[in-house]
């Protein structure tokens, strides 16, 4: 018999995952077609081996996981580990029998083919309009809908959220510092915290990024294997669910990063993929790729919403790693992103370019050449200036032109910090304008009945 939607089953059903996921005529077809079964105790729903490819749902009850006899781990429902199918590998690793009576659907995998709830665009058109609800959920269903996530298997899923830890901060308390090193991934359950980061040891700090729920933060250091770039301080009081660097390199790392050889790297740019430069801009002047667009690290996170998301990107750093974070910031955002495997230090020499020709943020390709006035000023009796002076003067205007760029690259975050700002006004703004109009509309109706 088919599910009512609307009713305690199907509303069981609806957290389920990647259910959660469906838009509402998809999840209203899928109940129409699914039927609530029973089991006794000691029932076996699969054995090891199976090749069923159905999935398996626990609504009620308990299910316990065994290997020759010996039980391992027990699932309940109404757990965060009985919201998905249970031990889906095809063939089955493990017995799965029934610890009590239970209530379970099975489902063909099929049937969960469908396209997600709402578009990127809706999503952020939501978050920048609508408030959220206070909902202990809402960080798992953002959490799902991450473009990472959603590409992790169900099995991977499951290990990350049961091994989730959570930590509380006070306002004004430090979560990590930049220099520290990197051990932990976070996603804020609760709260907000603030990113900001320092050029140099006594240079002002620059604020990066304000975060909120469901925010995540804290994969860079793990992907770059470098001390943490930024510190990240709560606002309020902050509750925070972290992954240590071990599961995240396993369960989220590893499915996650796409890697390109230099070949299939020139090939996609040829099909228009976008290689973007994620190393210091006196790196990227010193040499760089043919093609490439300077897009330093560490202005990355504020540059991502100006990008293209139906465009493909490679990214490239000296040997991979600083590759592998912004890859992965570009995935959060979803955006198709891959890796140069290898980084430069990997490509032959004679295909990247010298320091005397790099391109600059107008994006046109620029070549140092002395000045003929300067030759001239050498007097009649020289053809032309020495090599050392030429030397001296290439380099003289190679760090004022890298200065300058730096310098663009400092403006460059003001002018984003300055835009996230406004938009924080702009969105305190209208969630205060709503309380107001809810306000009168309260104090209209106690004056039409002052009873």
């Amino acid at each position: 018999m088919a599910v009512d939607t609307s009713s305690d089953d199907g509303q069981a059903i609806r957290k389920l995952v990647p259910i959660a996921n469906l838009a509402t005529p998809h999840f209203e077809s899928l109940c129409a077609q699914i039927t609530i079964q029973d089991a006794a105790r000691n029932d076996i729903l699969f054995k090891r081996g199976d090749v069923d490819p159905h999935l398996y749902y626990l609504l009620q009850g308990e299910v316990s996981f065994q290997a020759a006899g010996l039980s391992f781990e027990v699932v309940k429902s109404e757990t965060e580990s009985a919201k998905f199918a249970l031990a889906h590998q095809v063939p089955r690793k493990i017995d799965a029998v029934a610890r009590s009576s239970i209530r379970y659907i099975k489902l063909p995998a099929n049937l969960l083919d469908y396209p997600l709830t709402q578009t990127y665009e809706e999503e952020i058109s939501s978050m920048v309009i609508i408030e959220p609800e206070e909902n202990s959920d809402d960080w798992m269903t953002t959490l799902l809908r991450s473009p990472i996530f959603q590409k992790l298997p169900p099995a991977n899923l499951q290990k990350i959220l049961m091994s989730l830890e959570e930590v509380i901060f006070e306002k004004g308390e430090t979560i990590l510092r930049q220099g520290d090193p990197g051990d932990y991934y976070y996603l804020i359950k609760s709260g907000q915290c603030l990113l900001t980061r320092k050029p140099s040891e006594h240079a002002k700090e620059i604020k990066l990024a304000l975060l909120r729920d469901s925010d995540t933060f804290g994969e860079d250091s793990i992907l770059s294997e470098k001390p943490r770039n930024v510190t990240v301080t709560a606002l309020t009081k902050l509750s925070l669910l972290r992954l240590s660097k071990d599961n995240f390199i396993n369960l989220i790392k590893k499915p996650s990063l796409r890697y390109v050889d230099y070949d299939q790297m020139c090939l996609e740019v040829n099909q228009g993929a976008l290689l973007l430069d994620v190393r210091s801009t006196e790196a990227f002047n010193s040499h760089h790729l043919e093609d490439s667009l300077s897009a330093p690290f560490f202005t990355l996170r504020m540059q991502v919403k100006t990008l293209n998301r139906n465009r493909p990107v490679i990214v490239v750093c000296n040997n991979g790693k600083t590759s592998e974070a912004a890859a992965f910031l570009l995935l959060k955002n979803k955006i198709k992103a891959s890796i140069l495997d290898g980084g430069i230090e990997n490509v032959a020499p004679t295909l990247v370019k010298s320091a005397a020709s790099f391109a600059i943020d107008d994006g046109v390709e620029t070549t140092f050449v002395v000045p003929q006035k300067l030759v001239e000023a050498a007097g009649p009796e020289k053809d032309s200036i020495s090599e050392n002076d030429k030397d001296s003067m290439l380099e003289k205007l190679q760090m004022e032109n890298s200065a300058l760029l730096d310098a663009n690259d400092r403006l460059k975050a003001m002018y984003e910090q300055l835009k996230q700002e406004k938009e924080e006004a702009d969105r305190e703004f209208r969630m205060l304008y709503r309380q107001t109009e809810k306000l009168k509309s309260i104090l209209n109706a106690m004056k039409k009945n002052p009873e």
